[in-house]
């Protein structure tokens, strides 16, 4: 019996993540847009489940600031401004300056050789993406090379607070972005050689790429510091 209920909450919890990570990539691709409104039961009608699913992955989403709850009404994907956008900018560049700070070269030195591999493959995919303007698969291969680069640290909650953050700007840039013809040349692709830079241990390089990334983020959507 013990064990029954036990499997029913696993499949509950699974359920609950695949349907928060779905509405997550919809609302990064921009198919929910910003301000969009929607119940708990026009979701789980549109996957075919039952609400409490829906009603636990919608609250997660709230609790990452990707939705906002509208009272007795329901859910709308949240609004970020200009000026949240560049706070969020600062705030990830203060993460990964206190990832270099806090004695990343002590732990890429002691990274294994195959997590540096995939760090590496990860950057070669999202410039892939980004030389070819493909938004969608560069914003996968991106929020996953920073989770793993930012993983060599051992520090759960710095991986998933950058991962927040870099989530919530790209929900900003995205529609901005997609006003854009062809993005190709147009997307920050040095994600090789912020890597190489890692692997070398050449920290103030890896700085100098990410000022330099934070500088073309701001350009690109328009807010300058």
């Amino acid at each position: 019996m013990a064990a029954g209920a036990d499997s029913g909450v696993i499949r509950r919890s699974t359920l609950r993540q695949q349907i928060a990570d779905a509405l997550r990539d919809e609302v990064l691709a921009g198919r929910l847009p910003c301000g969009h409104a929607f119940t708990v039961k026009e979701i789980a009608d549109q996957y075919g489940v039952s609400a409490t699913p829906v009603r636990e992955a919608l609250l997660d989403l709230c609790a990452q600031g990707l939705l906002d709850v509208e009272q007795h009404r329901g859910y709308k994907v949240h609004a970020f401004t200009a000026d949240d956008f560049r706070a969020m900018v600062e705030a990830r560049t203060l993460i990964i300056e206190g990832i270099f700070r806090g004695g990343a070269d002590k732990a890429l030195r002691e990274t294994p050789g195959e997590v540096l591999v995939s760090i590496r493959r990860r950057a070669e995919e999202a410039e892939r993406a980004a030389r070819a303007g493909d938004l969608d698969v560069l914003i996968g291969y991106d929020l996953r090379f920073w989770r793993e680069l930012s993983g060599i640290v051992g520090n759960p909650y710095i991986s998933d607070f950058l991962d927040r953050v870099r989530v919530q700007t790209w929900m900003f840039a995205v529609p901005l972005l997609r006003r854009e013809t062809d993005l190709r040349g147009h997307l920050w692709q040095s994600h090789g050689a912020l890597a190489d830079a890692l692997v070398r241990h050449d920290l103030r390089e890896a700085q100098r790429l990410i000022a330099e990334y934070n500088e073309h983020s701001l350009a690109l959507v328009g807010t300058p510091g």
